[in-house]
C-alpha cells in the first residue's frame, strides 16, 4: 500500500491494494454513468465540412522545439532529447509525418498510443488527505504520440479560430489567452457599468470533474458541427475509444483499466477539445437566455465559468443570476456535466460610500446553497474588492514576495549554495513576477509605475 493515510470511500476505509485501485478508478470515472441528450445539438446549425490539409515538416519541427528534455516520458520510456535527435533526420521525420497523415486519412489511432500511465499526486495545501478528491491525476503519454497530438492540436486551434466556432468570451484552451484576459475583461465591464450608474453582480461556478466527464460520443458530434470533415471525425471516433491506463502511486502500479470517458489533462488535445465541448454548450445557453429575455454576460475559463449581471438593483441582478444558474444546470446535465454547488460564489461590485449590505442569493429551490456576498472575492488568483481598489490583492502579493525573498537566504551564502549572480537572476525572473502579478488590473495611467520598476530592477 502507498505510504498515506487510509482513504475513505462511502464511509469505509480502503485497506487493501485491490480495493484502493478499484475505488480510485470509480471515483475519477463517474461520468461513465452520466446520461447525455444528443438532441440538444440540433440548436446548432449544420455547415458544410472544410478540407483538411496534410501535415508539413515545419509543423512538426515547430511543435517539438518547445518540449523540455527533462519531461517525464510515458510508457514507451522515450525521452524528448532522443526524439529530437530522431526528427533531425529527414527520412525519419518524413516517416513520422506519413504516420500522422495516415492516421487522419484512415481514421485510426494506434493502440500503442492509447496506452498511458496515470500518476496520482496530492493537491497542495489540503487539510486532510483521506479522500481521493485531495489528489490530482497526471497522465503520461507515449512520447511520439504526444508529438503528433500536439501538431493536431495546433491545427485544430487554427481551424476553429478561422471558422469562428469558438464562443467569443471563451478564454481558455486557446493560444494567446490567459487569466489576465479574464481579469482585464471583467474589470472593463465593471467600469463601463459604473459609467452608466449600474452595479455589477457576478456568479462563479465550477463544473465537477470537467475533463474526466467529457462524453466521447457527444464530442464527435460537436466536431461535425465545427465543420470538420469525415476523415477528422472518424479519426477522433477511433482516438477516443479503446484507451487503457494503469495508475502509479509512489512505486505501486495498478492493473490496467479501460478508460471510455474523459480527455486527459496532460494531452495537448485536451484544451482545444474541452473548449469545443464548452463552446457548443455556451451557444445553446446564450440562445435560451435570449428567448427568456435574461440579460447576462458570460466569461468562460476552463471549468471556472462566470455570469455577469449589471443593474441598478441587486434584487433584479440576483433574480437574473438565479434564472441563469437554473437554466445552466439543467442544460449541463444534457451534456453529461454536473455543477459543484459547494464552489458557487456570488459577489457584488459597488462604489457606494455608505453601508453596503447586498442581499444573499438563495439557490435552495434548485438544490443549491444560500450564497452570502463577502467583502473580498478570490478568483483565478485575483483578489477583488467591491470598489476595485485592489488593496488586498497588492498587499497579498507584496507579502508573498517579501517572504520569498527572506527564504532565499537559505539557498546559499558566501561559502556554499547558489552565488549572488544566480540569486539576482532568481529575483528578476521570479520575485518581480510575484510583485507585479496581474498589475494590468490595478494600474492606471497616472500611477508612477515606471519609477518603482526602476527601483525594483536595481535590487
Amino acid at each position: 500500500m502507498p505510504a498515506i493515510k487510509a482513504i475513505k470511500y462511502n464511509n469505509q476505509l480502503c485497506l487493501s491494494i485491490e480495493k484502493l485501485w478499484n475505488t480510485l478508478y470509480s471515483t475519477f470515472n463517474t461520468a461513465l454513468h452520466h446520461h447525455i441528450n444528443i438532441d440538444v445539438l440540433h440548436k446548432i446549425a449544420d455547415k458544410p465540412p472544410s478540407a483538411w490539409i496534410p501535415f508539413s515538416k515545419k509543423e512538426f519541427k515547430s511543435a517539438i522545439t518547445n518540449y523540455n528534455n527533462s519531461s517525464t516520458p510515458g510508457p514507451d520510456k522515450l525521452s524528448w532529447n532522443y526524439l529530437k535527435a530522431i526528427v533531425k533526420d529527414a527520412n525519419c521525420l518524413s516517416t513520422i509525418i506519413n504516420i500522422a497523415n495516415a492516421c487522419i486519412d484512415y481514421g485510426f489511432w494506434p493502440s500503442h498510443f492509447k496506452r498511458f500511465t496515470t500518476v496520482v499526486i496530492p493537491k497542495p495545501n489540503k487539510i486532510s488527505y483521506d479522500f481521493f478528491k485531495s489528489f490530482r491525476l497526471i497522465i503520461l503519454l507515449n512520447t511520439l504520440g504526444k508529438l503528433i497530438e500536439k501538431v493536431i492540436s495546433k491545427r485544430l486551434q487554427f481551424f476553429t479560430a478561422s471558422n469562428n466556432f469558438l464562443y467569443l468570451s471563451q478564454l481558455e484552451g486557446l493560444k494567446f489567452k490567459s487569466t489576465t484576459d479574464v481579469g482585464v475583461t471583467l474589470t472593463h465591464i465593471i467600469c463601463l457599468g459604473w459609467i452608466k450608474n449600474l452595479s455589477t453582480s457576478t456568479l462563479t461556478f465550477d463544473i465537477a470533474q470537467f475533463f474526466s466527464s467529457l462524453n466521447h460520443h457527444l464530442l464527435t458530434l460537436i466536431l461535425k458541427k465545427a465543420e470538420f470533415n469525415n476523415h477528422v471525425i472518424s479519426f477522433f471516433t477511433n482516438y477516443l475509444v479503446g484507451r487503457k491506463t494503469n495508475y502509479l502511486w509512489n512505486n505501486f502500479f495498478s492493473p490496467i483499466f479501460d478508460v471510455n470517458v474523459s480527455v486527459g489533462q496532460e494531452s495537448t488535445l485536451s484544451p482545444i477539445l474541452s473548449a469545443l465541448y464548452l463552446s457548443s454548450f455556451l451557444y445553446i445557453f446564450e440562445k435560451r437566455l435570449k428567448n427568456l429575455n435574461i440579460l447576462i454576460s458570460i466569461i468562460s475559463f476552463v471549468d471556472d465559468d462566470l455570469f455577469i449581471s449589471q443593474n441598478g438593483s441587486f434584487h433584479i441582478s440576483n433574480s437574473c443570476l438565479f434564472c441563469s444558474y437554473n437554466v445552466m444546470t439543467k442544460l449541463l446535465e444534457k451534456f453529461g456535466l454536473i455543477v459543484k454547488h459547494s464552489k458557487t460564489k456570488v459577489f457584488h461590485f459597488n462604489r457606494s460610500h455608505s453601508n453596503f449590505n447586498p442581499p444573499p442569493l438563495d439557490l435552495t429551490p434548485i438544490k443549491g446553497p444560500v450564497l452570502w456576498p463577502k467583502n473580498i472575492w478570490k478568483y483565478l488568483g485575483f483578489i477583488f474588492d467591491r470598489k476595485l481598489v485592489f488593496h488586498q490583492h497588492i498587499n497579498f502579493y507584496s507579502n508573498k514576495a517579501t517572504s520569498t525573498i527572506k527564504c532565499m537566504k537559505i539557498l546559499g551564502n558566501s561559502n556554499q549554495g547558489i552565488n549572488p549572480s544566480q540569486k539576482h537572476l532568481l529575483y528578476r525572473s521570479y520575485i518581480l513576477s510575484i510583485i507585479l502579478y496581474e498589475f494590468q488590473l490595478w494600474f492606471y495611467n497616472r500611477a508612477p509605475l515606471s519609477y518603482y520598476l526602476k527601483i525594483l530592477g536595481k535590487m
